[in-house]
């Protein structure tokens, strides 16, 4: 098939993107004690001049104690912001688009057998597993200053001179939490027997992310139905669920909704083809990003143990774009393992794609 879907410019608010895809945000750990180094500006920058529409950082985390469960991740304030700025004007050096990931990991562990918290661990109910109560859920005060903290990060975002925000509100961490009824079991206004009751603290997150970056800053919210800590797990299991989950943050401020899922083709909804990404869009009626083992043949939760990938057809994906159920796609381990994966797409050198292999986490090629 004819790869020109995938070239076209797309707008969102005063930002034009030159082409339908964007850098998936993957967590590389090299920043040590969280401040990015000039390896890590360059991997984002050989990306941009591989001819990424959009680049999303990997997550970088709000200041809060235990934000994040790994030293090497970043964050993104105090002696940071410099070193971001940097990020920023070597990939707008290259002709490039760049959005920070803004995360906070809540009450999911470290990797390491171990591991322990870097400080006071927020969860709405301090839980680690539905039923698994290991920590004191967040106070009233704990709440404010970490929405306050989503905001401040969004403000320097800005400041710095990025392109656009991405929230982290999937995967099971902090904001997933919230909407997950099997982590947030709170009677307060922070939780609640239903969805909607859930969203409100990822709605004011978002206010506050808008607030920060002001009107005319995309803000993206990157969402998944699946937690790592289960793979099956669903917040929403009706369209109708669907929008009671997705309305208020659209109106809080969100203009685009990043779906994320394991593989992109799976069908979301039963009696339908459409996957999450292509649902969002149909009920919401925002811009949508699609993601999830696109351009390659397996899945990335088998790269974690060990498993490669072969370049894979991108017809399918293509023929949804096409039909317009959604509006750009992520690419992750394709463009890690391949920094000049989108020319090649668009120039049609295919036999030149790149297998992925695990040993491509181990470095910022």
């Amino acid at each position: 098939m004819s790869v020109d879907a995938l070239f076209q410019p797309f707008k969102i608010k005063n930002l034009t993107l030159p082409n339908r895809i964007v850098m998936a945000p993957m967590t590389r750990s090299f920043s040590p004690n969280g401040i990015p180094t000039s390896d890590v500006a360059g991997y984002y920058r050989r990306r941009a001049e591989g001819g990424v529409g959009l680049i999303v950082t990997e997550g970088t985390v709000i200041e809060r104690p235990a934000a994040r469960n790994d030293v090497n991740v970043p964050v993104f304030h105090g002696e940071a912001l410099p070193q971001w700025k940097s990020v920023v004007d070597e990939v707008h050096a290259a002709g490039g688009l760049i959005a920070p990931q803004i995360w906070h990991v809540g009450s999911a562990r470290g990797q390491g057998a171990d591991w322990t918290p870097l400080g006071k661990v927020d969860s709405p109910s301090g839980f680690t597993l539905p039923g698994k109560a290991k920590y004191e859920p967040m106070t009233e005060e704990d709440v404010a200053d970490t929405i306050a903290a989503f905001g401040k990060s969004a403000r320097a975002a800005r400041d710095v001179g990025f392109d656009a925000v991405e929230i982290h509100g999937a995967h099971g961490y902090l904001i997933d939490q919230f909407f997950w009824g099997g982590l947030n079991a709170r009677e307060d206004r922070w939780g609640g027997p239903t969805i909607a009751d859930r969203t409100r603290f990822g709605v004011e997150v978002v206010k506050a992310i808008r607030e920060g970056v002001g009107d005319d800053l995309p803000v993206i919210l990157r969402l998944s139905q699946w937690k790592q800590q289960d793979y099956a797990a669903r917040i929403a299991e009706t369209p109708d669920q669907l929008v009671e989950w997705l309305a208020p943050l659209s109106d809080a401020g969100v203009d685009v909704f990043h779906c994320s899922q394991r593989r992109f083709w799976e069908p979301e909804f039963e009696g339908s083809d459409l996957n999450f990404a292509g649902w969002t869009k149909k009920l919401i009626g925002k811009p949508t990003i699609t993601v999830g083992s696109v351009g390659l043949d397996g899945e990335f939760i088998a790269a974690f143990g060990g498993e490669g990938s072969r370049p894979a057809s991108l017809d399918g994906l293509i023929r949804r774009l096409e039909n317009e159920e959604f509006d750009l796609v992520a690419v992750g381990r394709a463009l890690l393992a391949d920094p000049q994966w989108v020319n090649k797409i668009r120039d049609g050198r295919t036999s030149e794609l790149q297998n992925f292999e695990r040993e491509a986490l181990a470095t910022l090629s």
